[in-house]
């Protein structure tokens, strides 16, 4: 069974920094992208950043310049370096993951996403 476990979330100041880990077990396919969502309250689900197992990423417009997802393959282990942060990245962001290289060619549909975590809470105070 695949699992995602999301750490890292916190509440920090605007123009702080957090970085978000999220832990993948249970499967064994190697070609598999994944990605970071987010939801606050009253909104929908947008994508955040996303990652082929080629390392081909994708950013919302939002984050690009401040936020950096990286992979490490050996620790099946994805991450989410969130930099200059804003209120406005208030929310709870999820994990998720798909089994081929889905990011370069399609985006950050999170309709593509099977396997999700149950996500960790990033609060940024003005």
């Amino acid at each position: 069974q695949v699992q995602l476990v999301e750490s890292g979330g916190g509440s920090v100041q605007a123009g702080g920094s957090l970085r978000l880990s999220c832990v993948a077990s249970g499967y064994t396919y190697k070609t598999t992208c994944m990605a970071w969502f987010r939801q606050a309250p009253g909104k929908e689900r947008e994508g955040v950043a996303g990652i082929d197992s080629d390392g081909s990423t994708r950013y919302a417009d939002s984050v690009k310049g401040r936020f950096t997802i990286s992979r490490d393959h050996a620790k099946d282990t994805l991450y989410l370096q969130m930099d200059s942060l804003e209120p406005e990245d208030t929310a709870m962001y999820y994990c998720a993951l798909a089994f081929g290289d889905l990011i370069a060619p399609y985006g950050l549909n999170p309709g593509l996403f099977a396997l999700w975590g149950s996500g960790t809470q990033v609060n940024v105070s003005s």
